[in-house]
């Protein structure tokens, strides 16, 4: 498994000498590696989803044996990035994913190249491996594409402004002198959308079928919430985030847990574990202890309901 750069969030735009601006895209962080043999796709948690796209495994076989790219994938919809078509598309099986293909093309967006021809290049400045990267992937173009930089905050700050309606999120700064930092938030991104972390204490559905997600938001009263329907993609992510708790749990041994089931993961206990769901009112929902992470989207903490983005598994 290769370990992707993250970043952290910053309330205004970072400026000062030796810094590049990228945009950031509203998509799915994807790893491309060409090896001697084929291509591999990996998600940002390790999860091989190649055959969910074809398209760009087929692009990414023009590039040289030995390459890693690190980027975004991304779905055009009337001249902006649809997340939800992205979701979709990530979560197709393999036949259907050829004919997803032709009809939501994905589109690569390439911010780092991490190895080229074999070589290593983590351990270089940003500044050489953007150079490299252009250079690599201009004569083939798209689906596969180096997302657009700039060392100009006032650019960057237009940039900020005007292309959300293009589906850009916000932007991602970078130290023109800094390695790969692999693992580590070691960059930095401005985000337009009330974009963060919240606990996952729990969700409604069947764990083989979860349908949405309880939340504790970083804000407010830390009253649950019940995020909006959870996408096909989603559903199986958490799936596997509880089967995972499952065996740990078992593996843990703990009483407690075992009690419970599913390392803290369980039915409705004595008393009921409800949660006001909106249109709804009181639905039960099963416990997660102890909570998982997940990256959520929301307008305010209670209507409309918070968007579930991603599980925050590498926390």
């Amino acid at each position: 498994m290769i370990r992707v750069a993250l970043a952290a969030a910053v309330r205004t735009l970072p400026r000062g000498a030796g810094l590049a601006y990228e945009p950031k895209f509203d998509g799915h962080r994807l790893v491309v590696v060409r090896t001697a043999e084929d291509v591999v796709l990996q998600a940002r948690s390790g999860r091989i989803v190649t055959a969910a796209f074809p398209d760009l495994a087929a692009a990414a076989r023009q590039l040289p044996a030995g390459t890693v790219l690190d980027g975004e994938v991304v779905v055009w919809r009337g001249g902006r990035t649809d997340f939800a078509l992205v979701q979709r598309r990530a979560a197709a099986t393999a036949a259907r994913a050829a004919v997803l293909a032709q009809s939501l093309p994905a589109s690569y967006a390439a911010f780092d190249v991490l190895e080229l021809a074999g070589l290593d290049l983590r351990g270089r400045p940003y500044e050489r491996r953007r150079t490299l990267l252009v250079d690599l992937l201009t004569p083939l173009g798209p689906p596969l594409q180096p997302v657009p930089m700039t060392t100009d905050p006032e650019l960057a700050a237009t940039w900020y402004e005007t292309l959300p309606a293009s589906g850009i999120e916000g932007l991602v700064v970078k130290r023109l002198d800094q390695t790969y930092p692999a693992g580590r938030r070691g960059w930095q991104k401005l985000r337009h959308t009330e974009v963060r972390d919240a606990a996952v204490v729990g969700y409604t559905g069947t764990p083989r079928r979860p349908l949405a997600l309880v939340l504790v938001l970083p804000v407010g009263d830390e009253t649950p919430l019940v995020s909006s329907p959870l996408t096909a993609a989603l559903r199986a992510d958490v799936a596997v985030a509880v089967a995972e708790a499952e065996a740990a749990g078992a593996a843990a041994g703990t009483p407690a847990r075992a009690a419970r089931g599913a390392a803290g993961a369980g039915p409705p206990g004595p008393g009921g574990a409800t949660v006001t769901a909106i249109g709804l009112g009181e639905v039960p929902y099963r416990v997660l202890d102890p909570p998982l992470t997940a990256e959520v989207r929301c307008t305010s903490t209670r209507h409309p309901p918070p968007e579930v983005l991603r599980l925050r598994t590498e926390l």
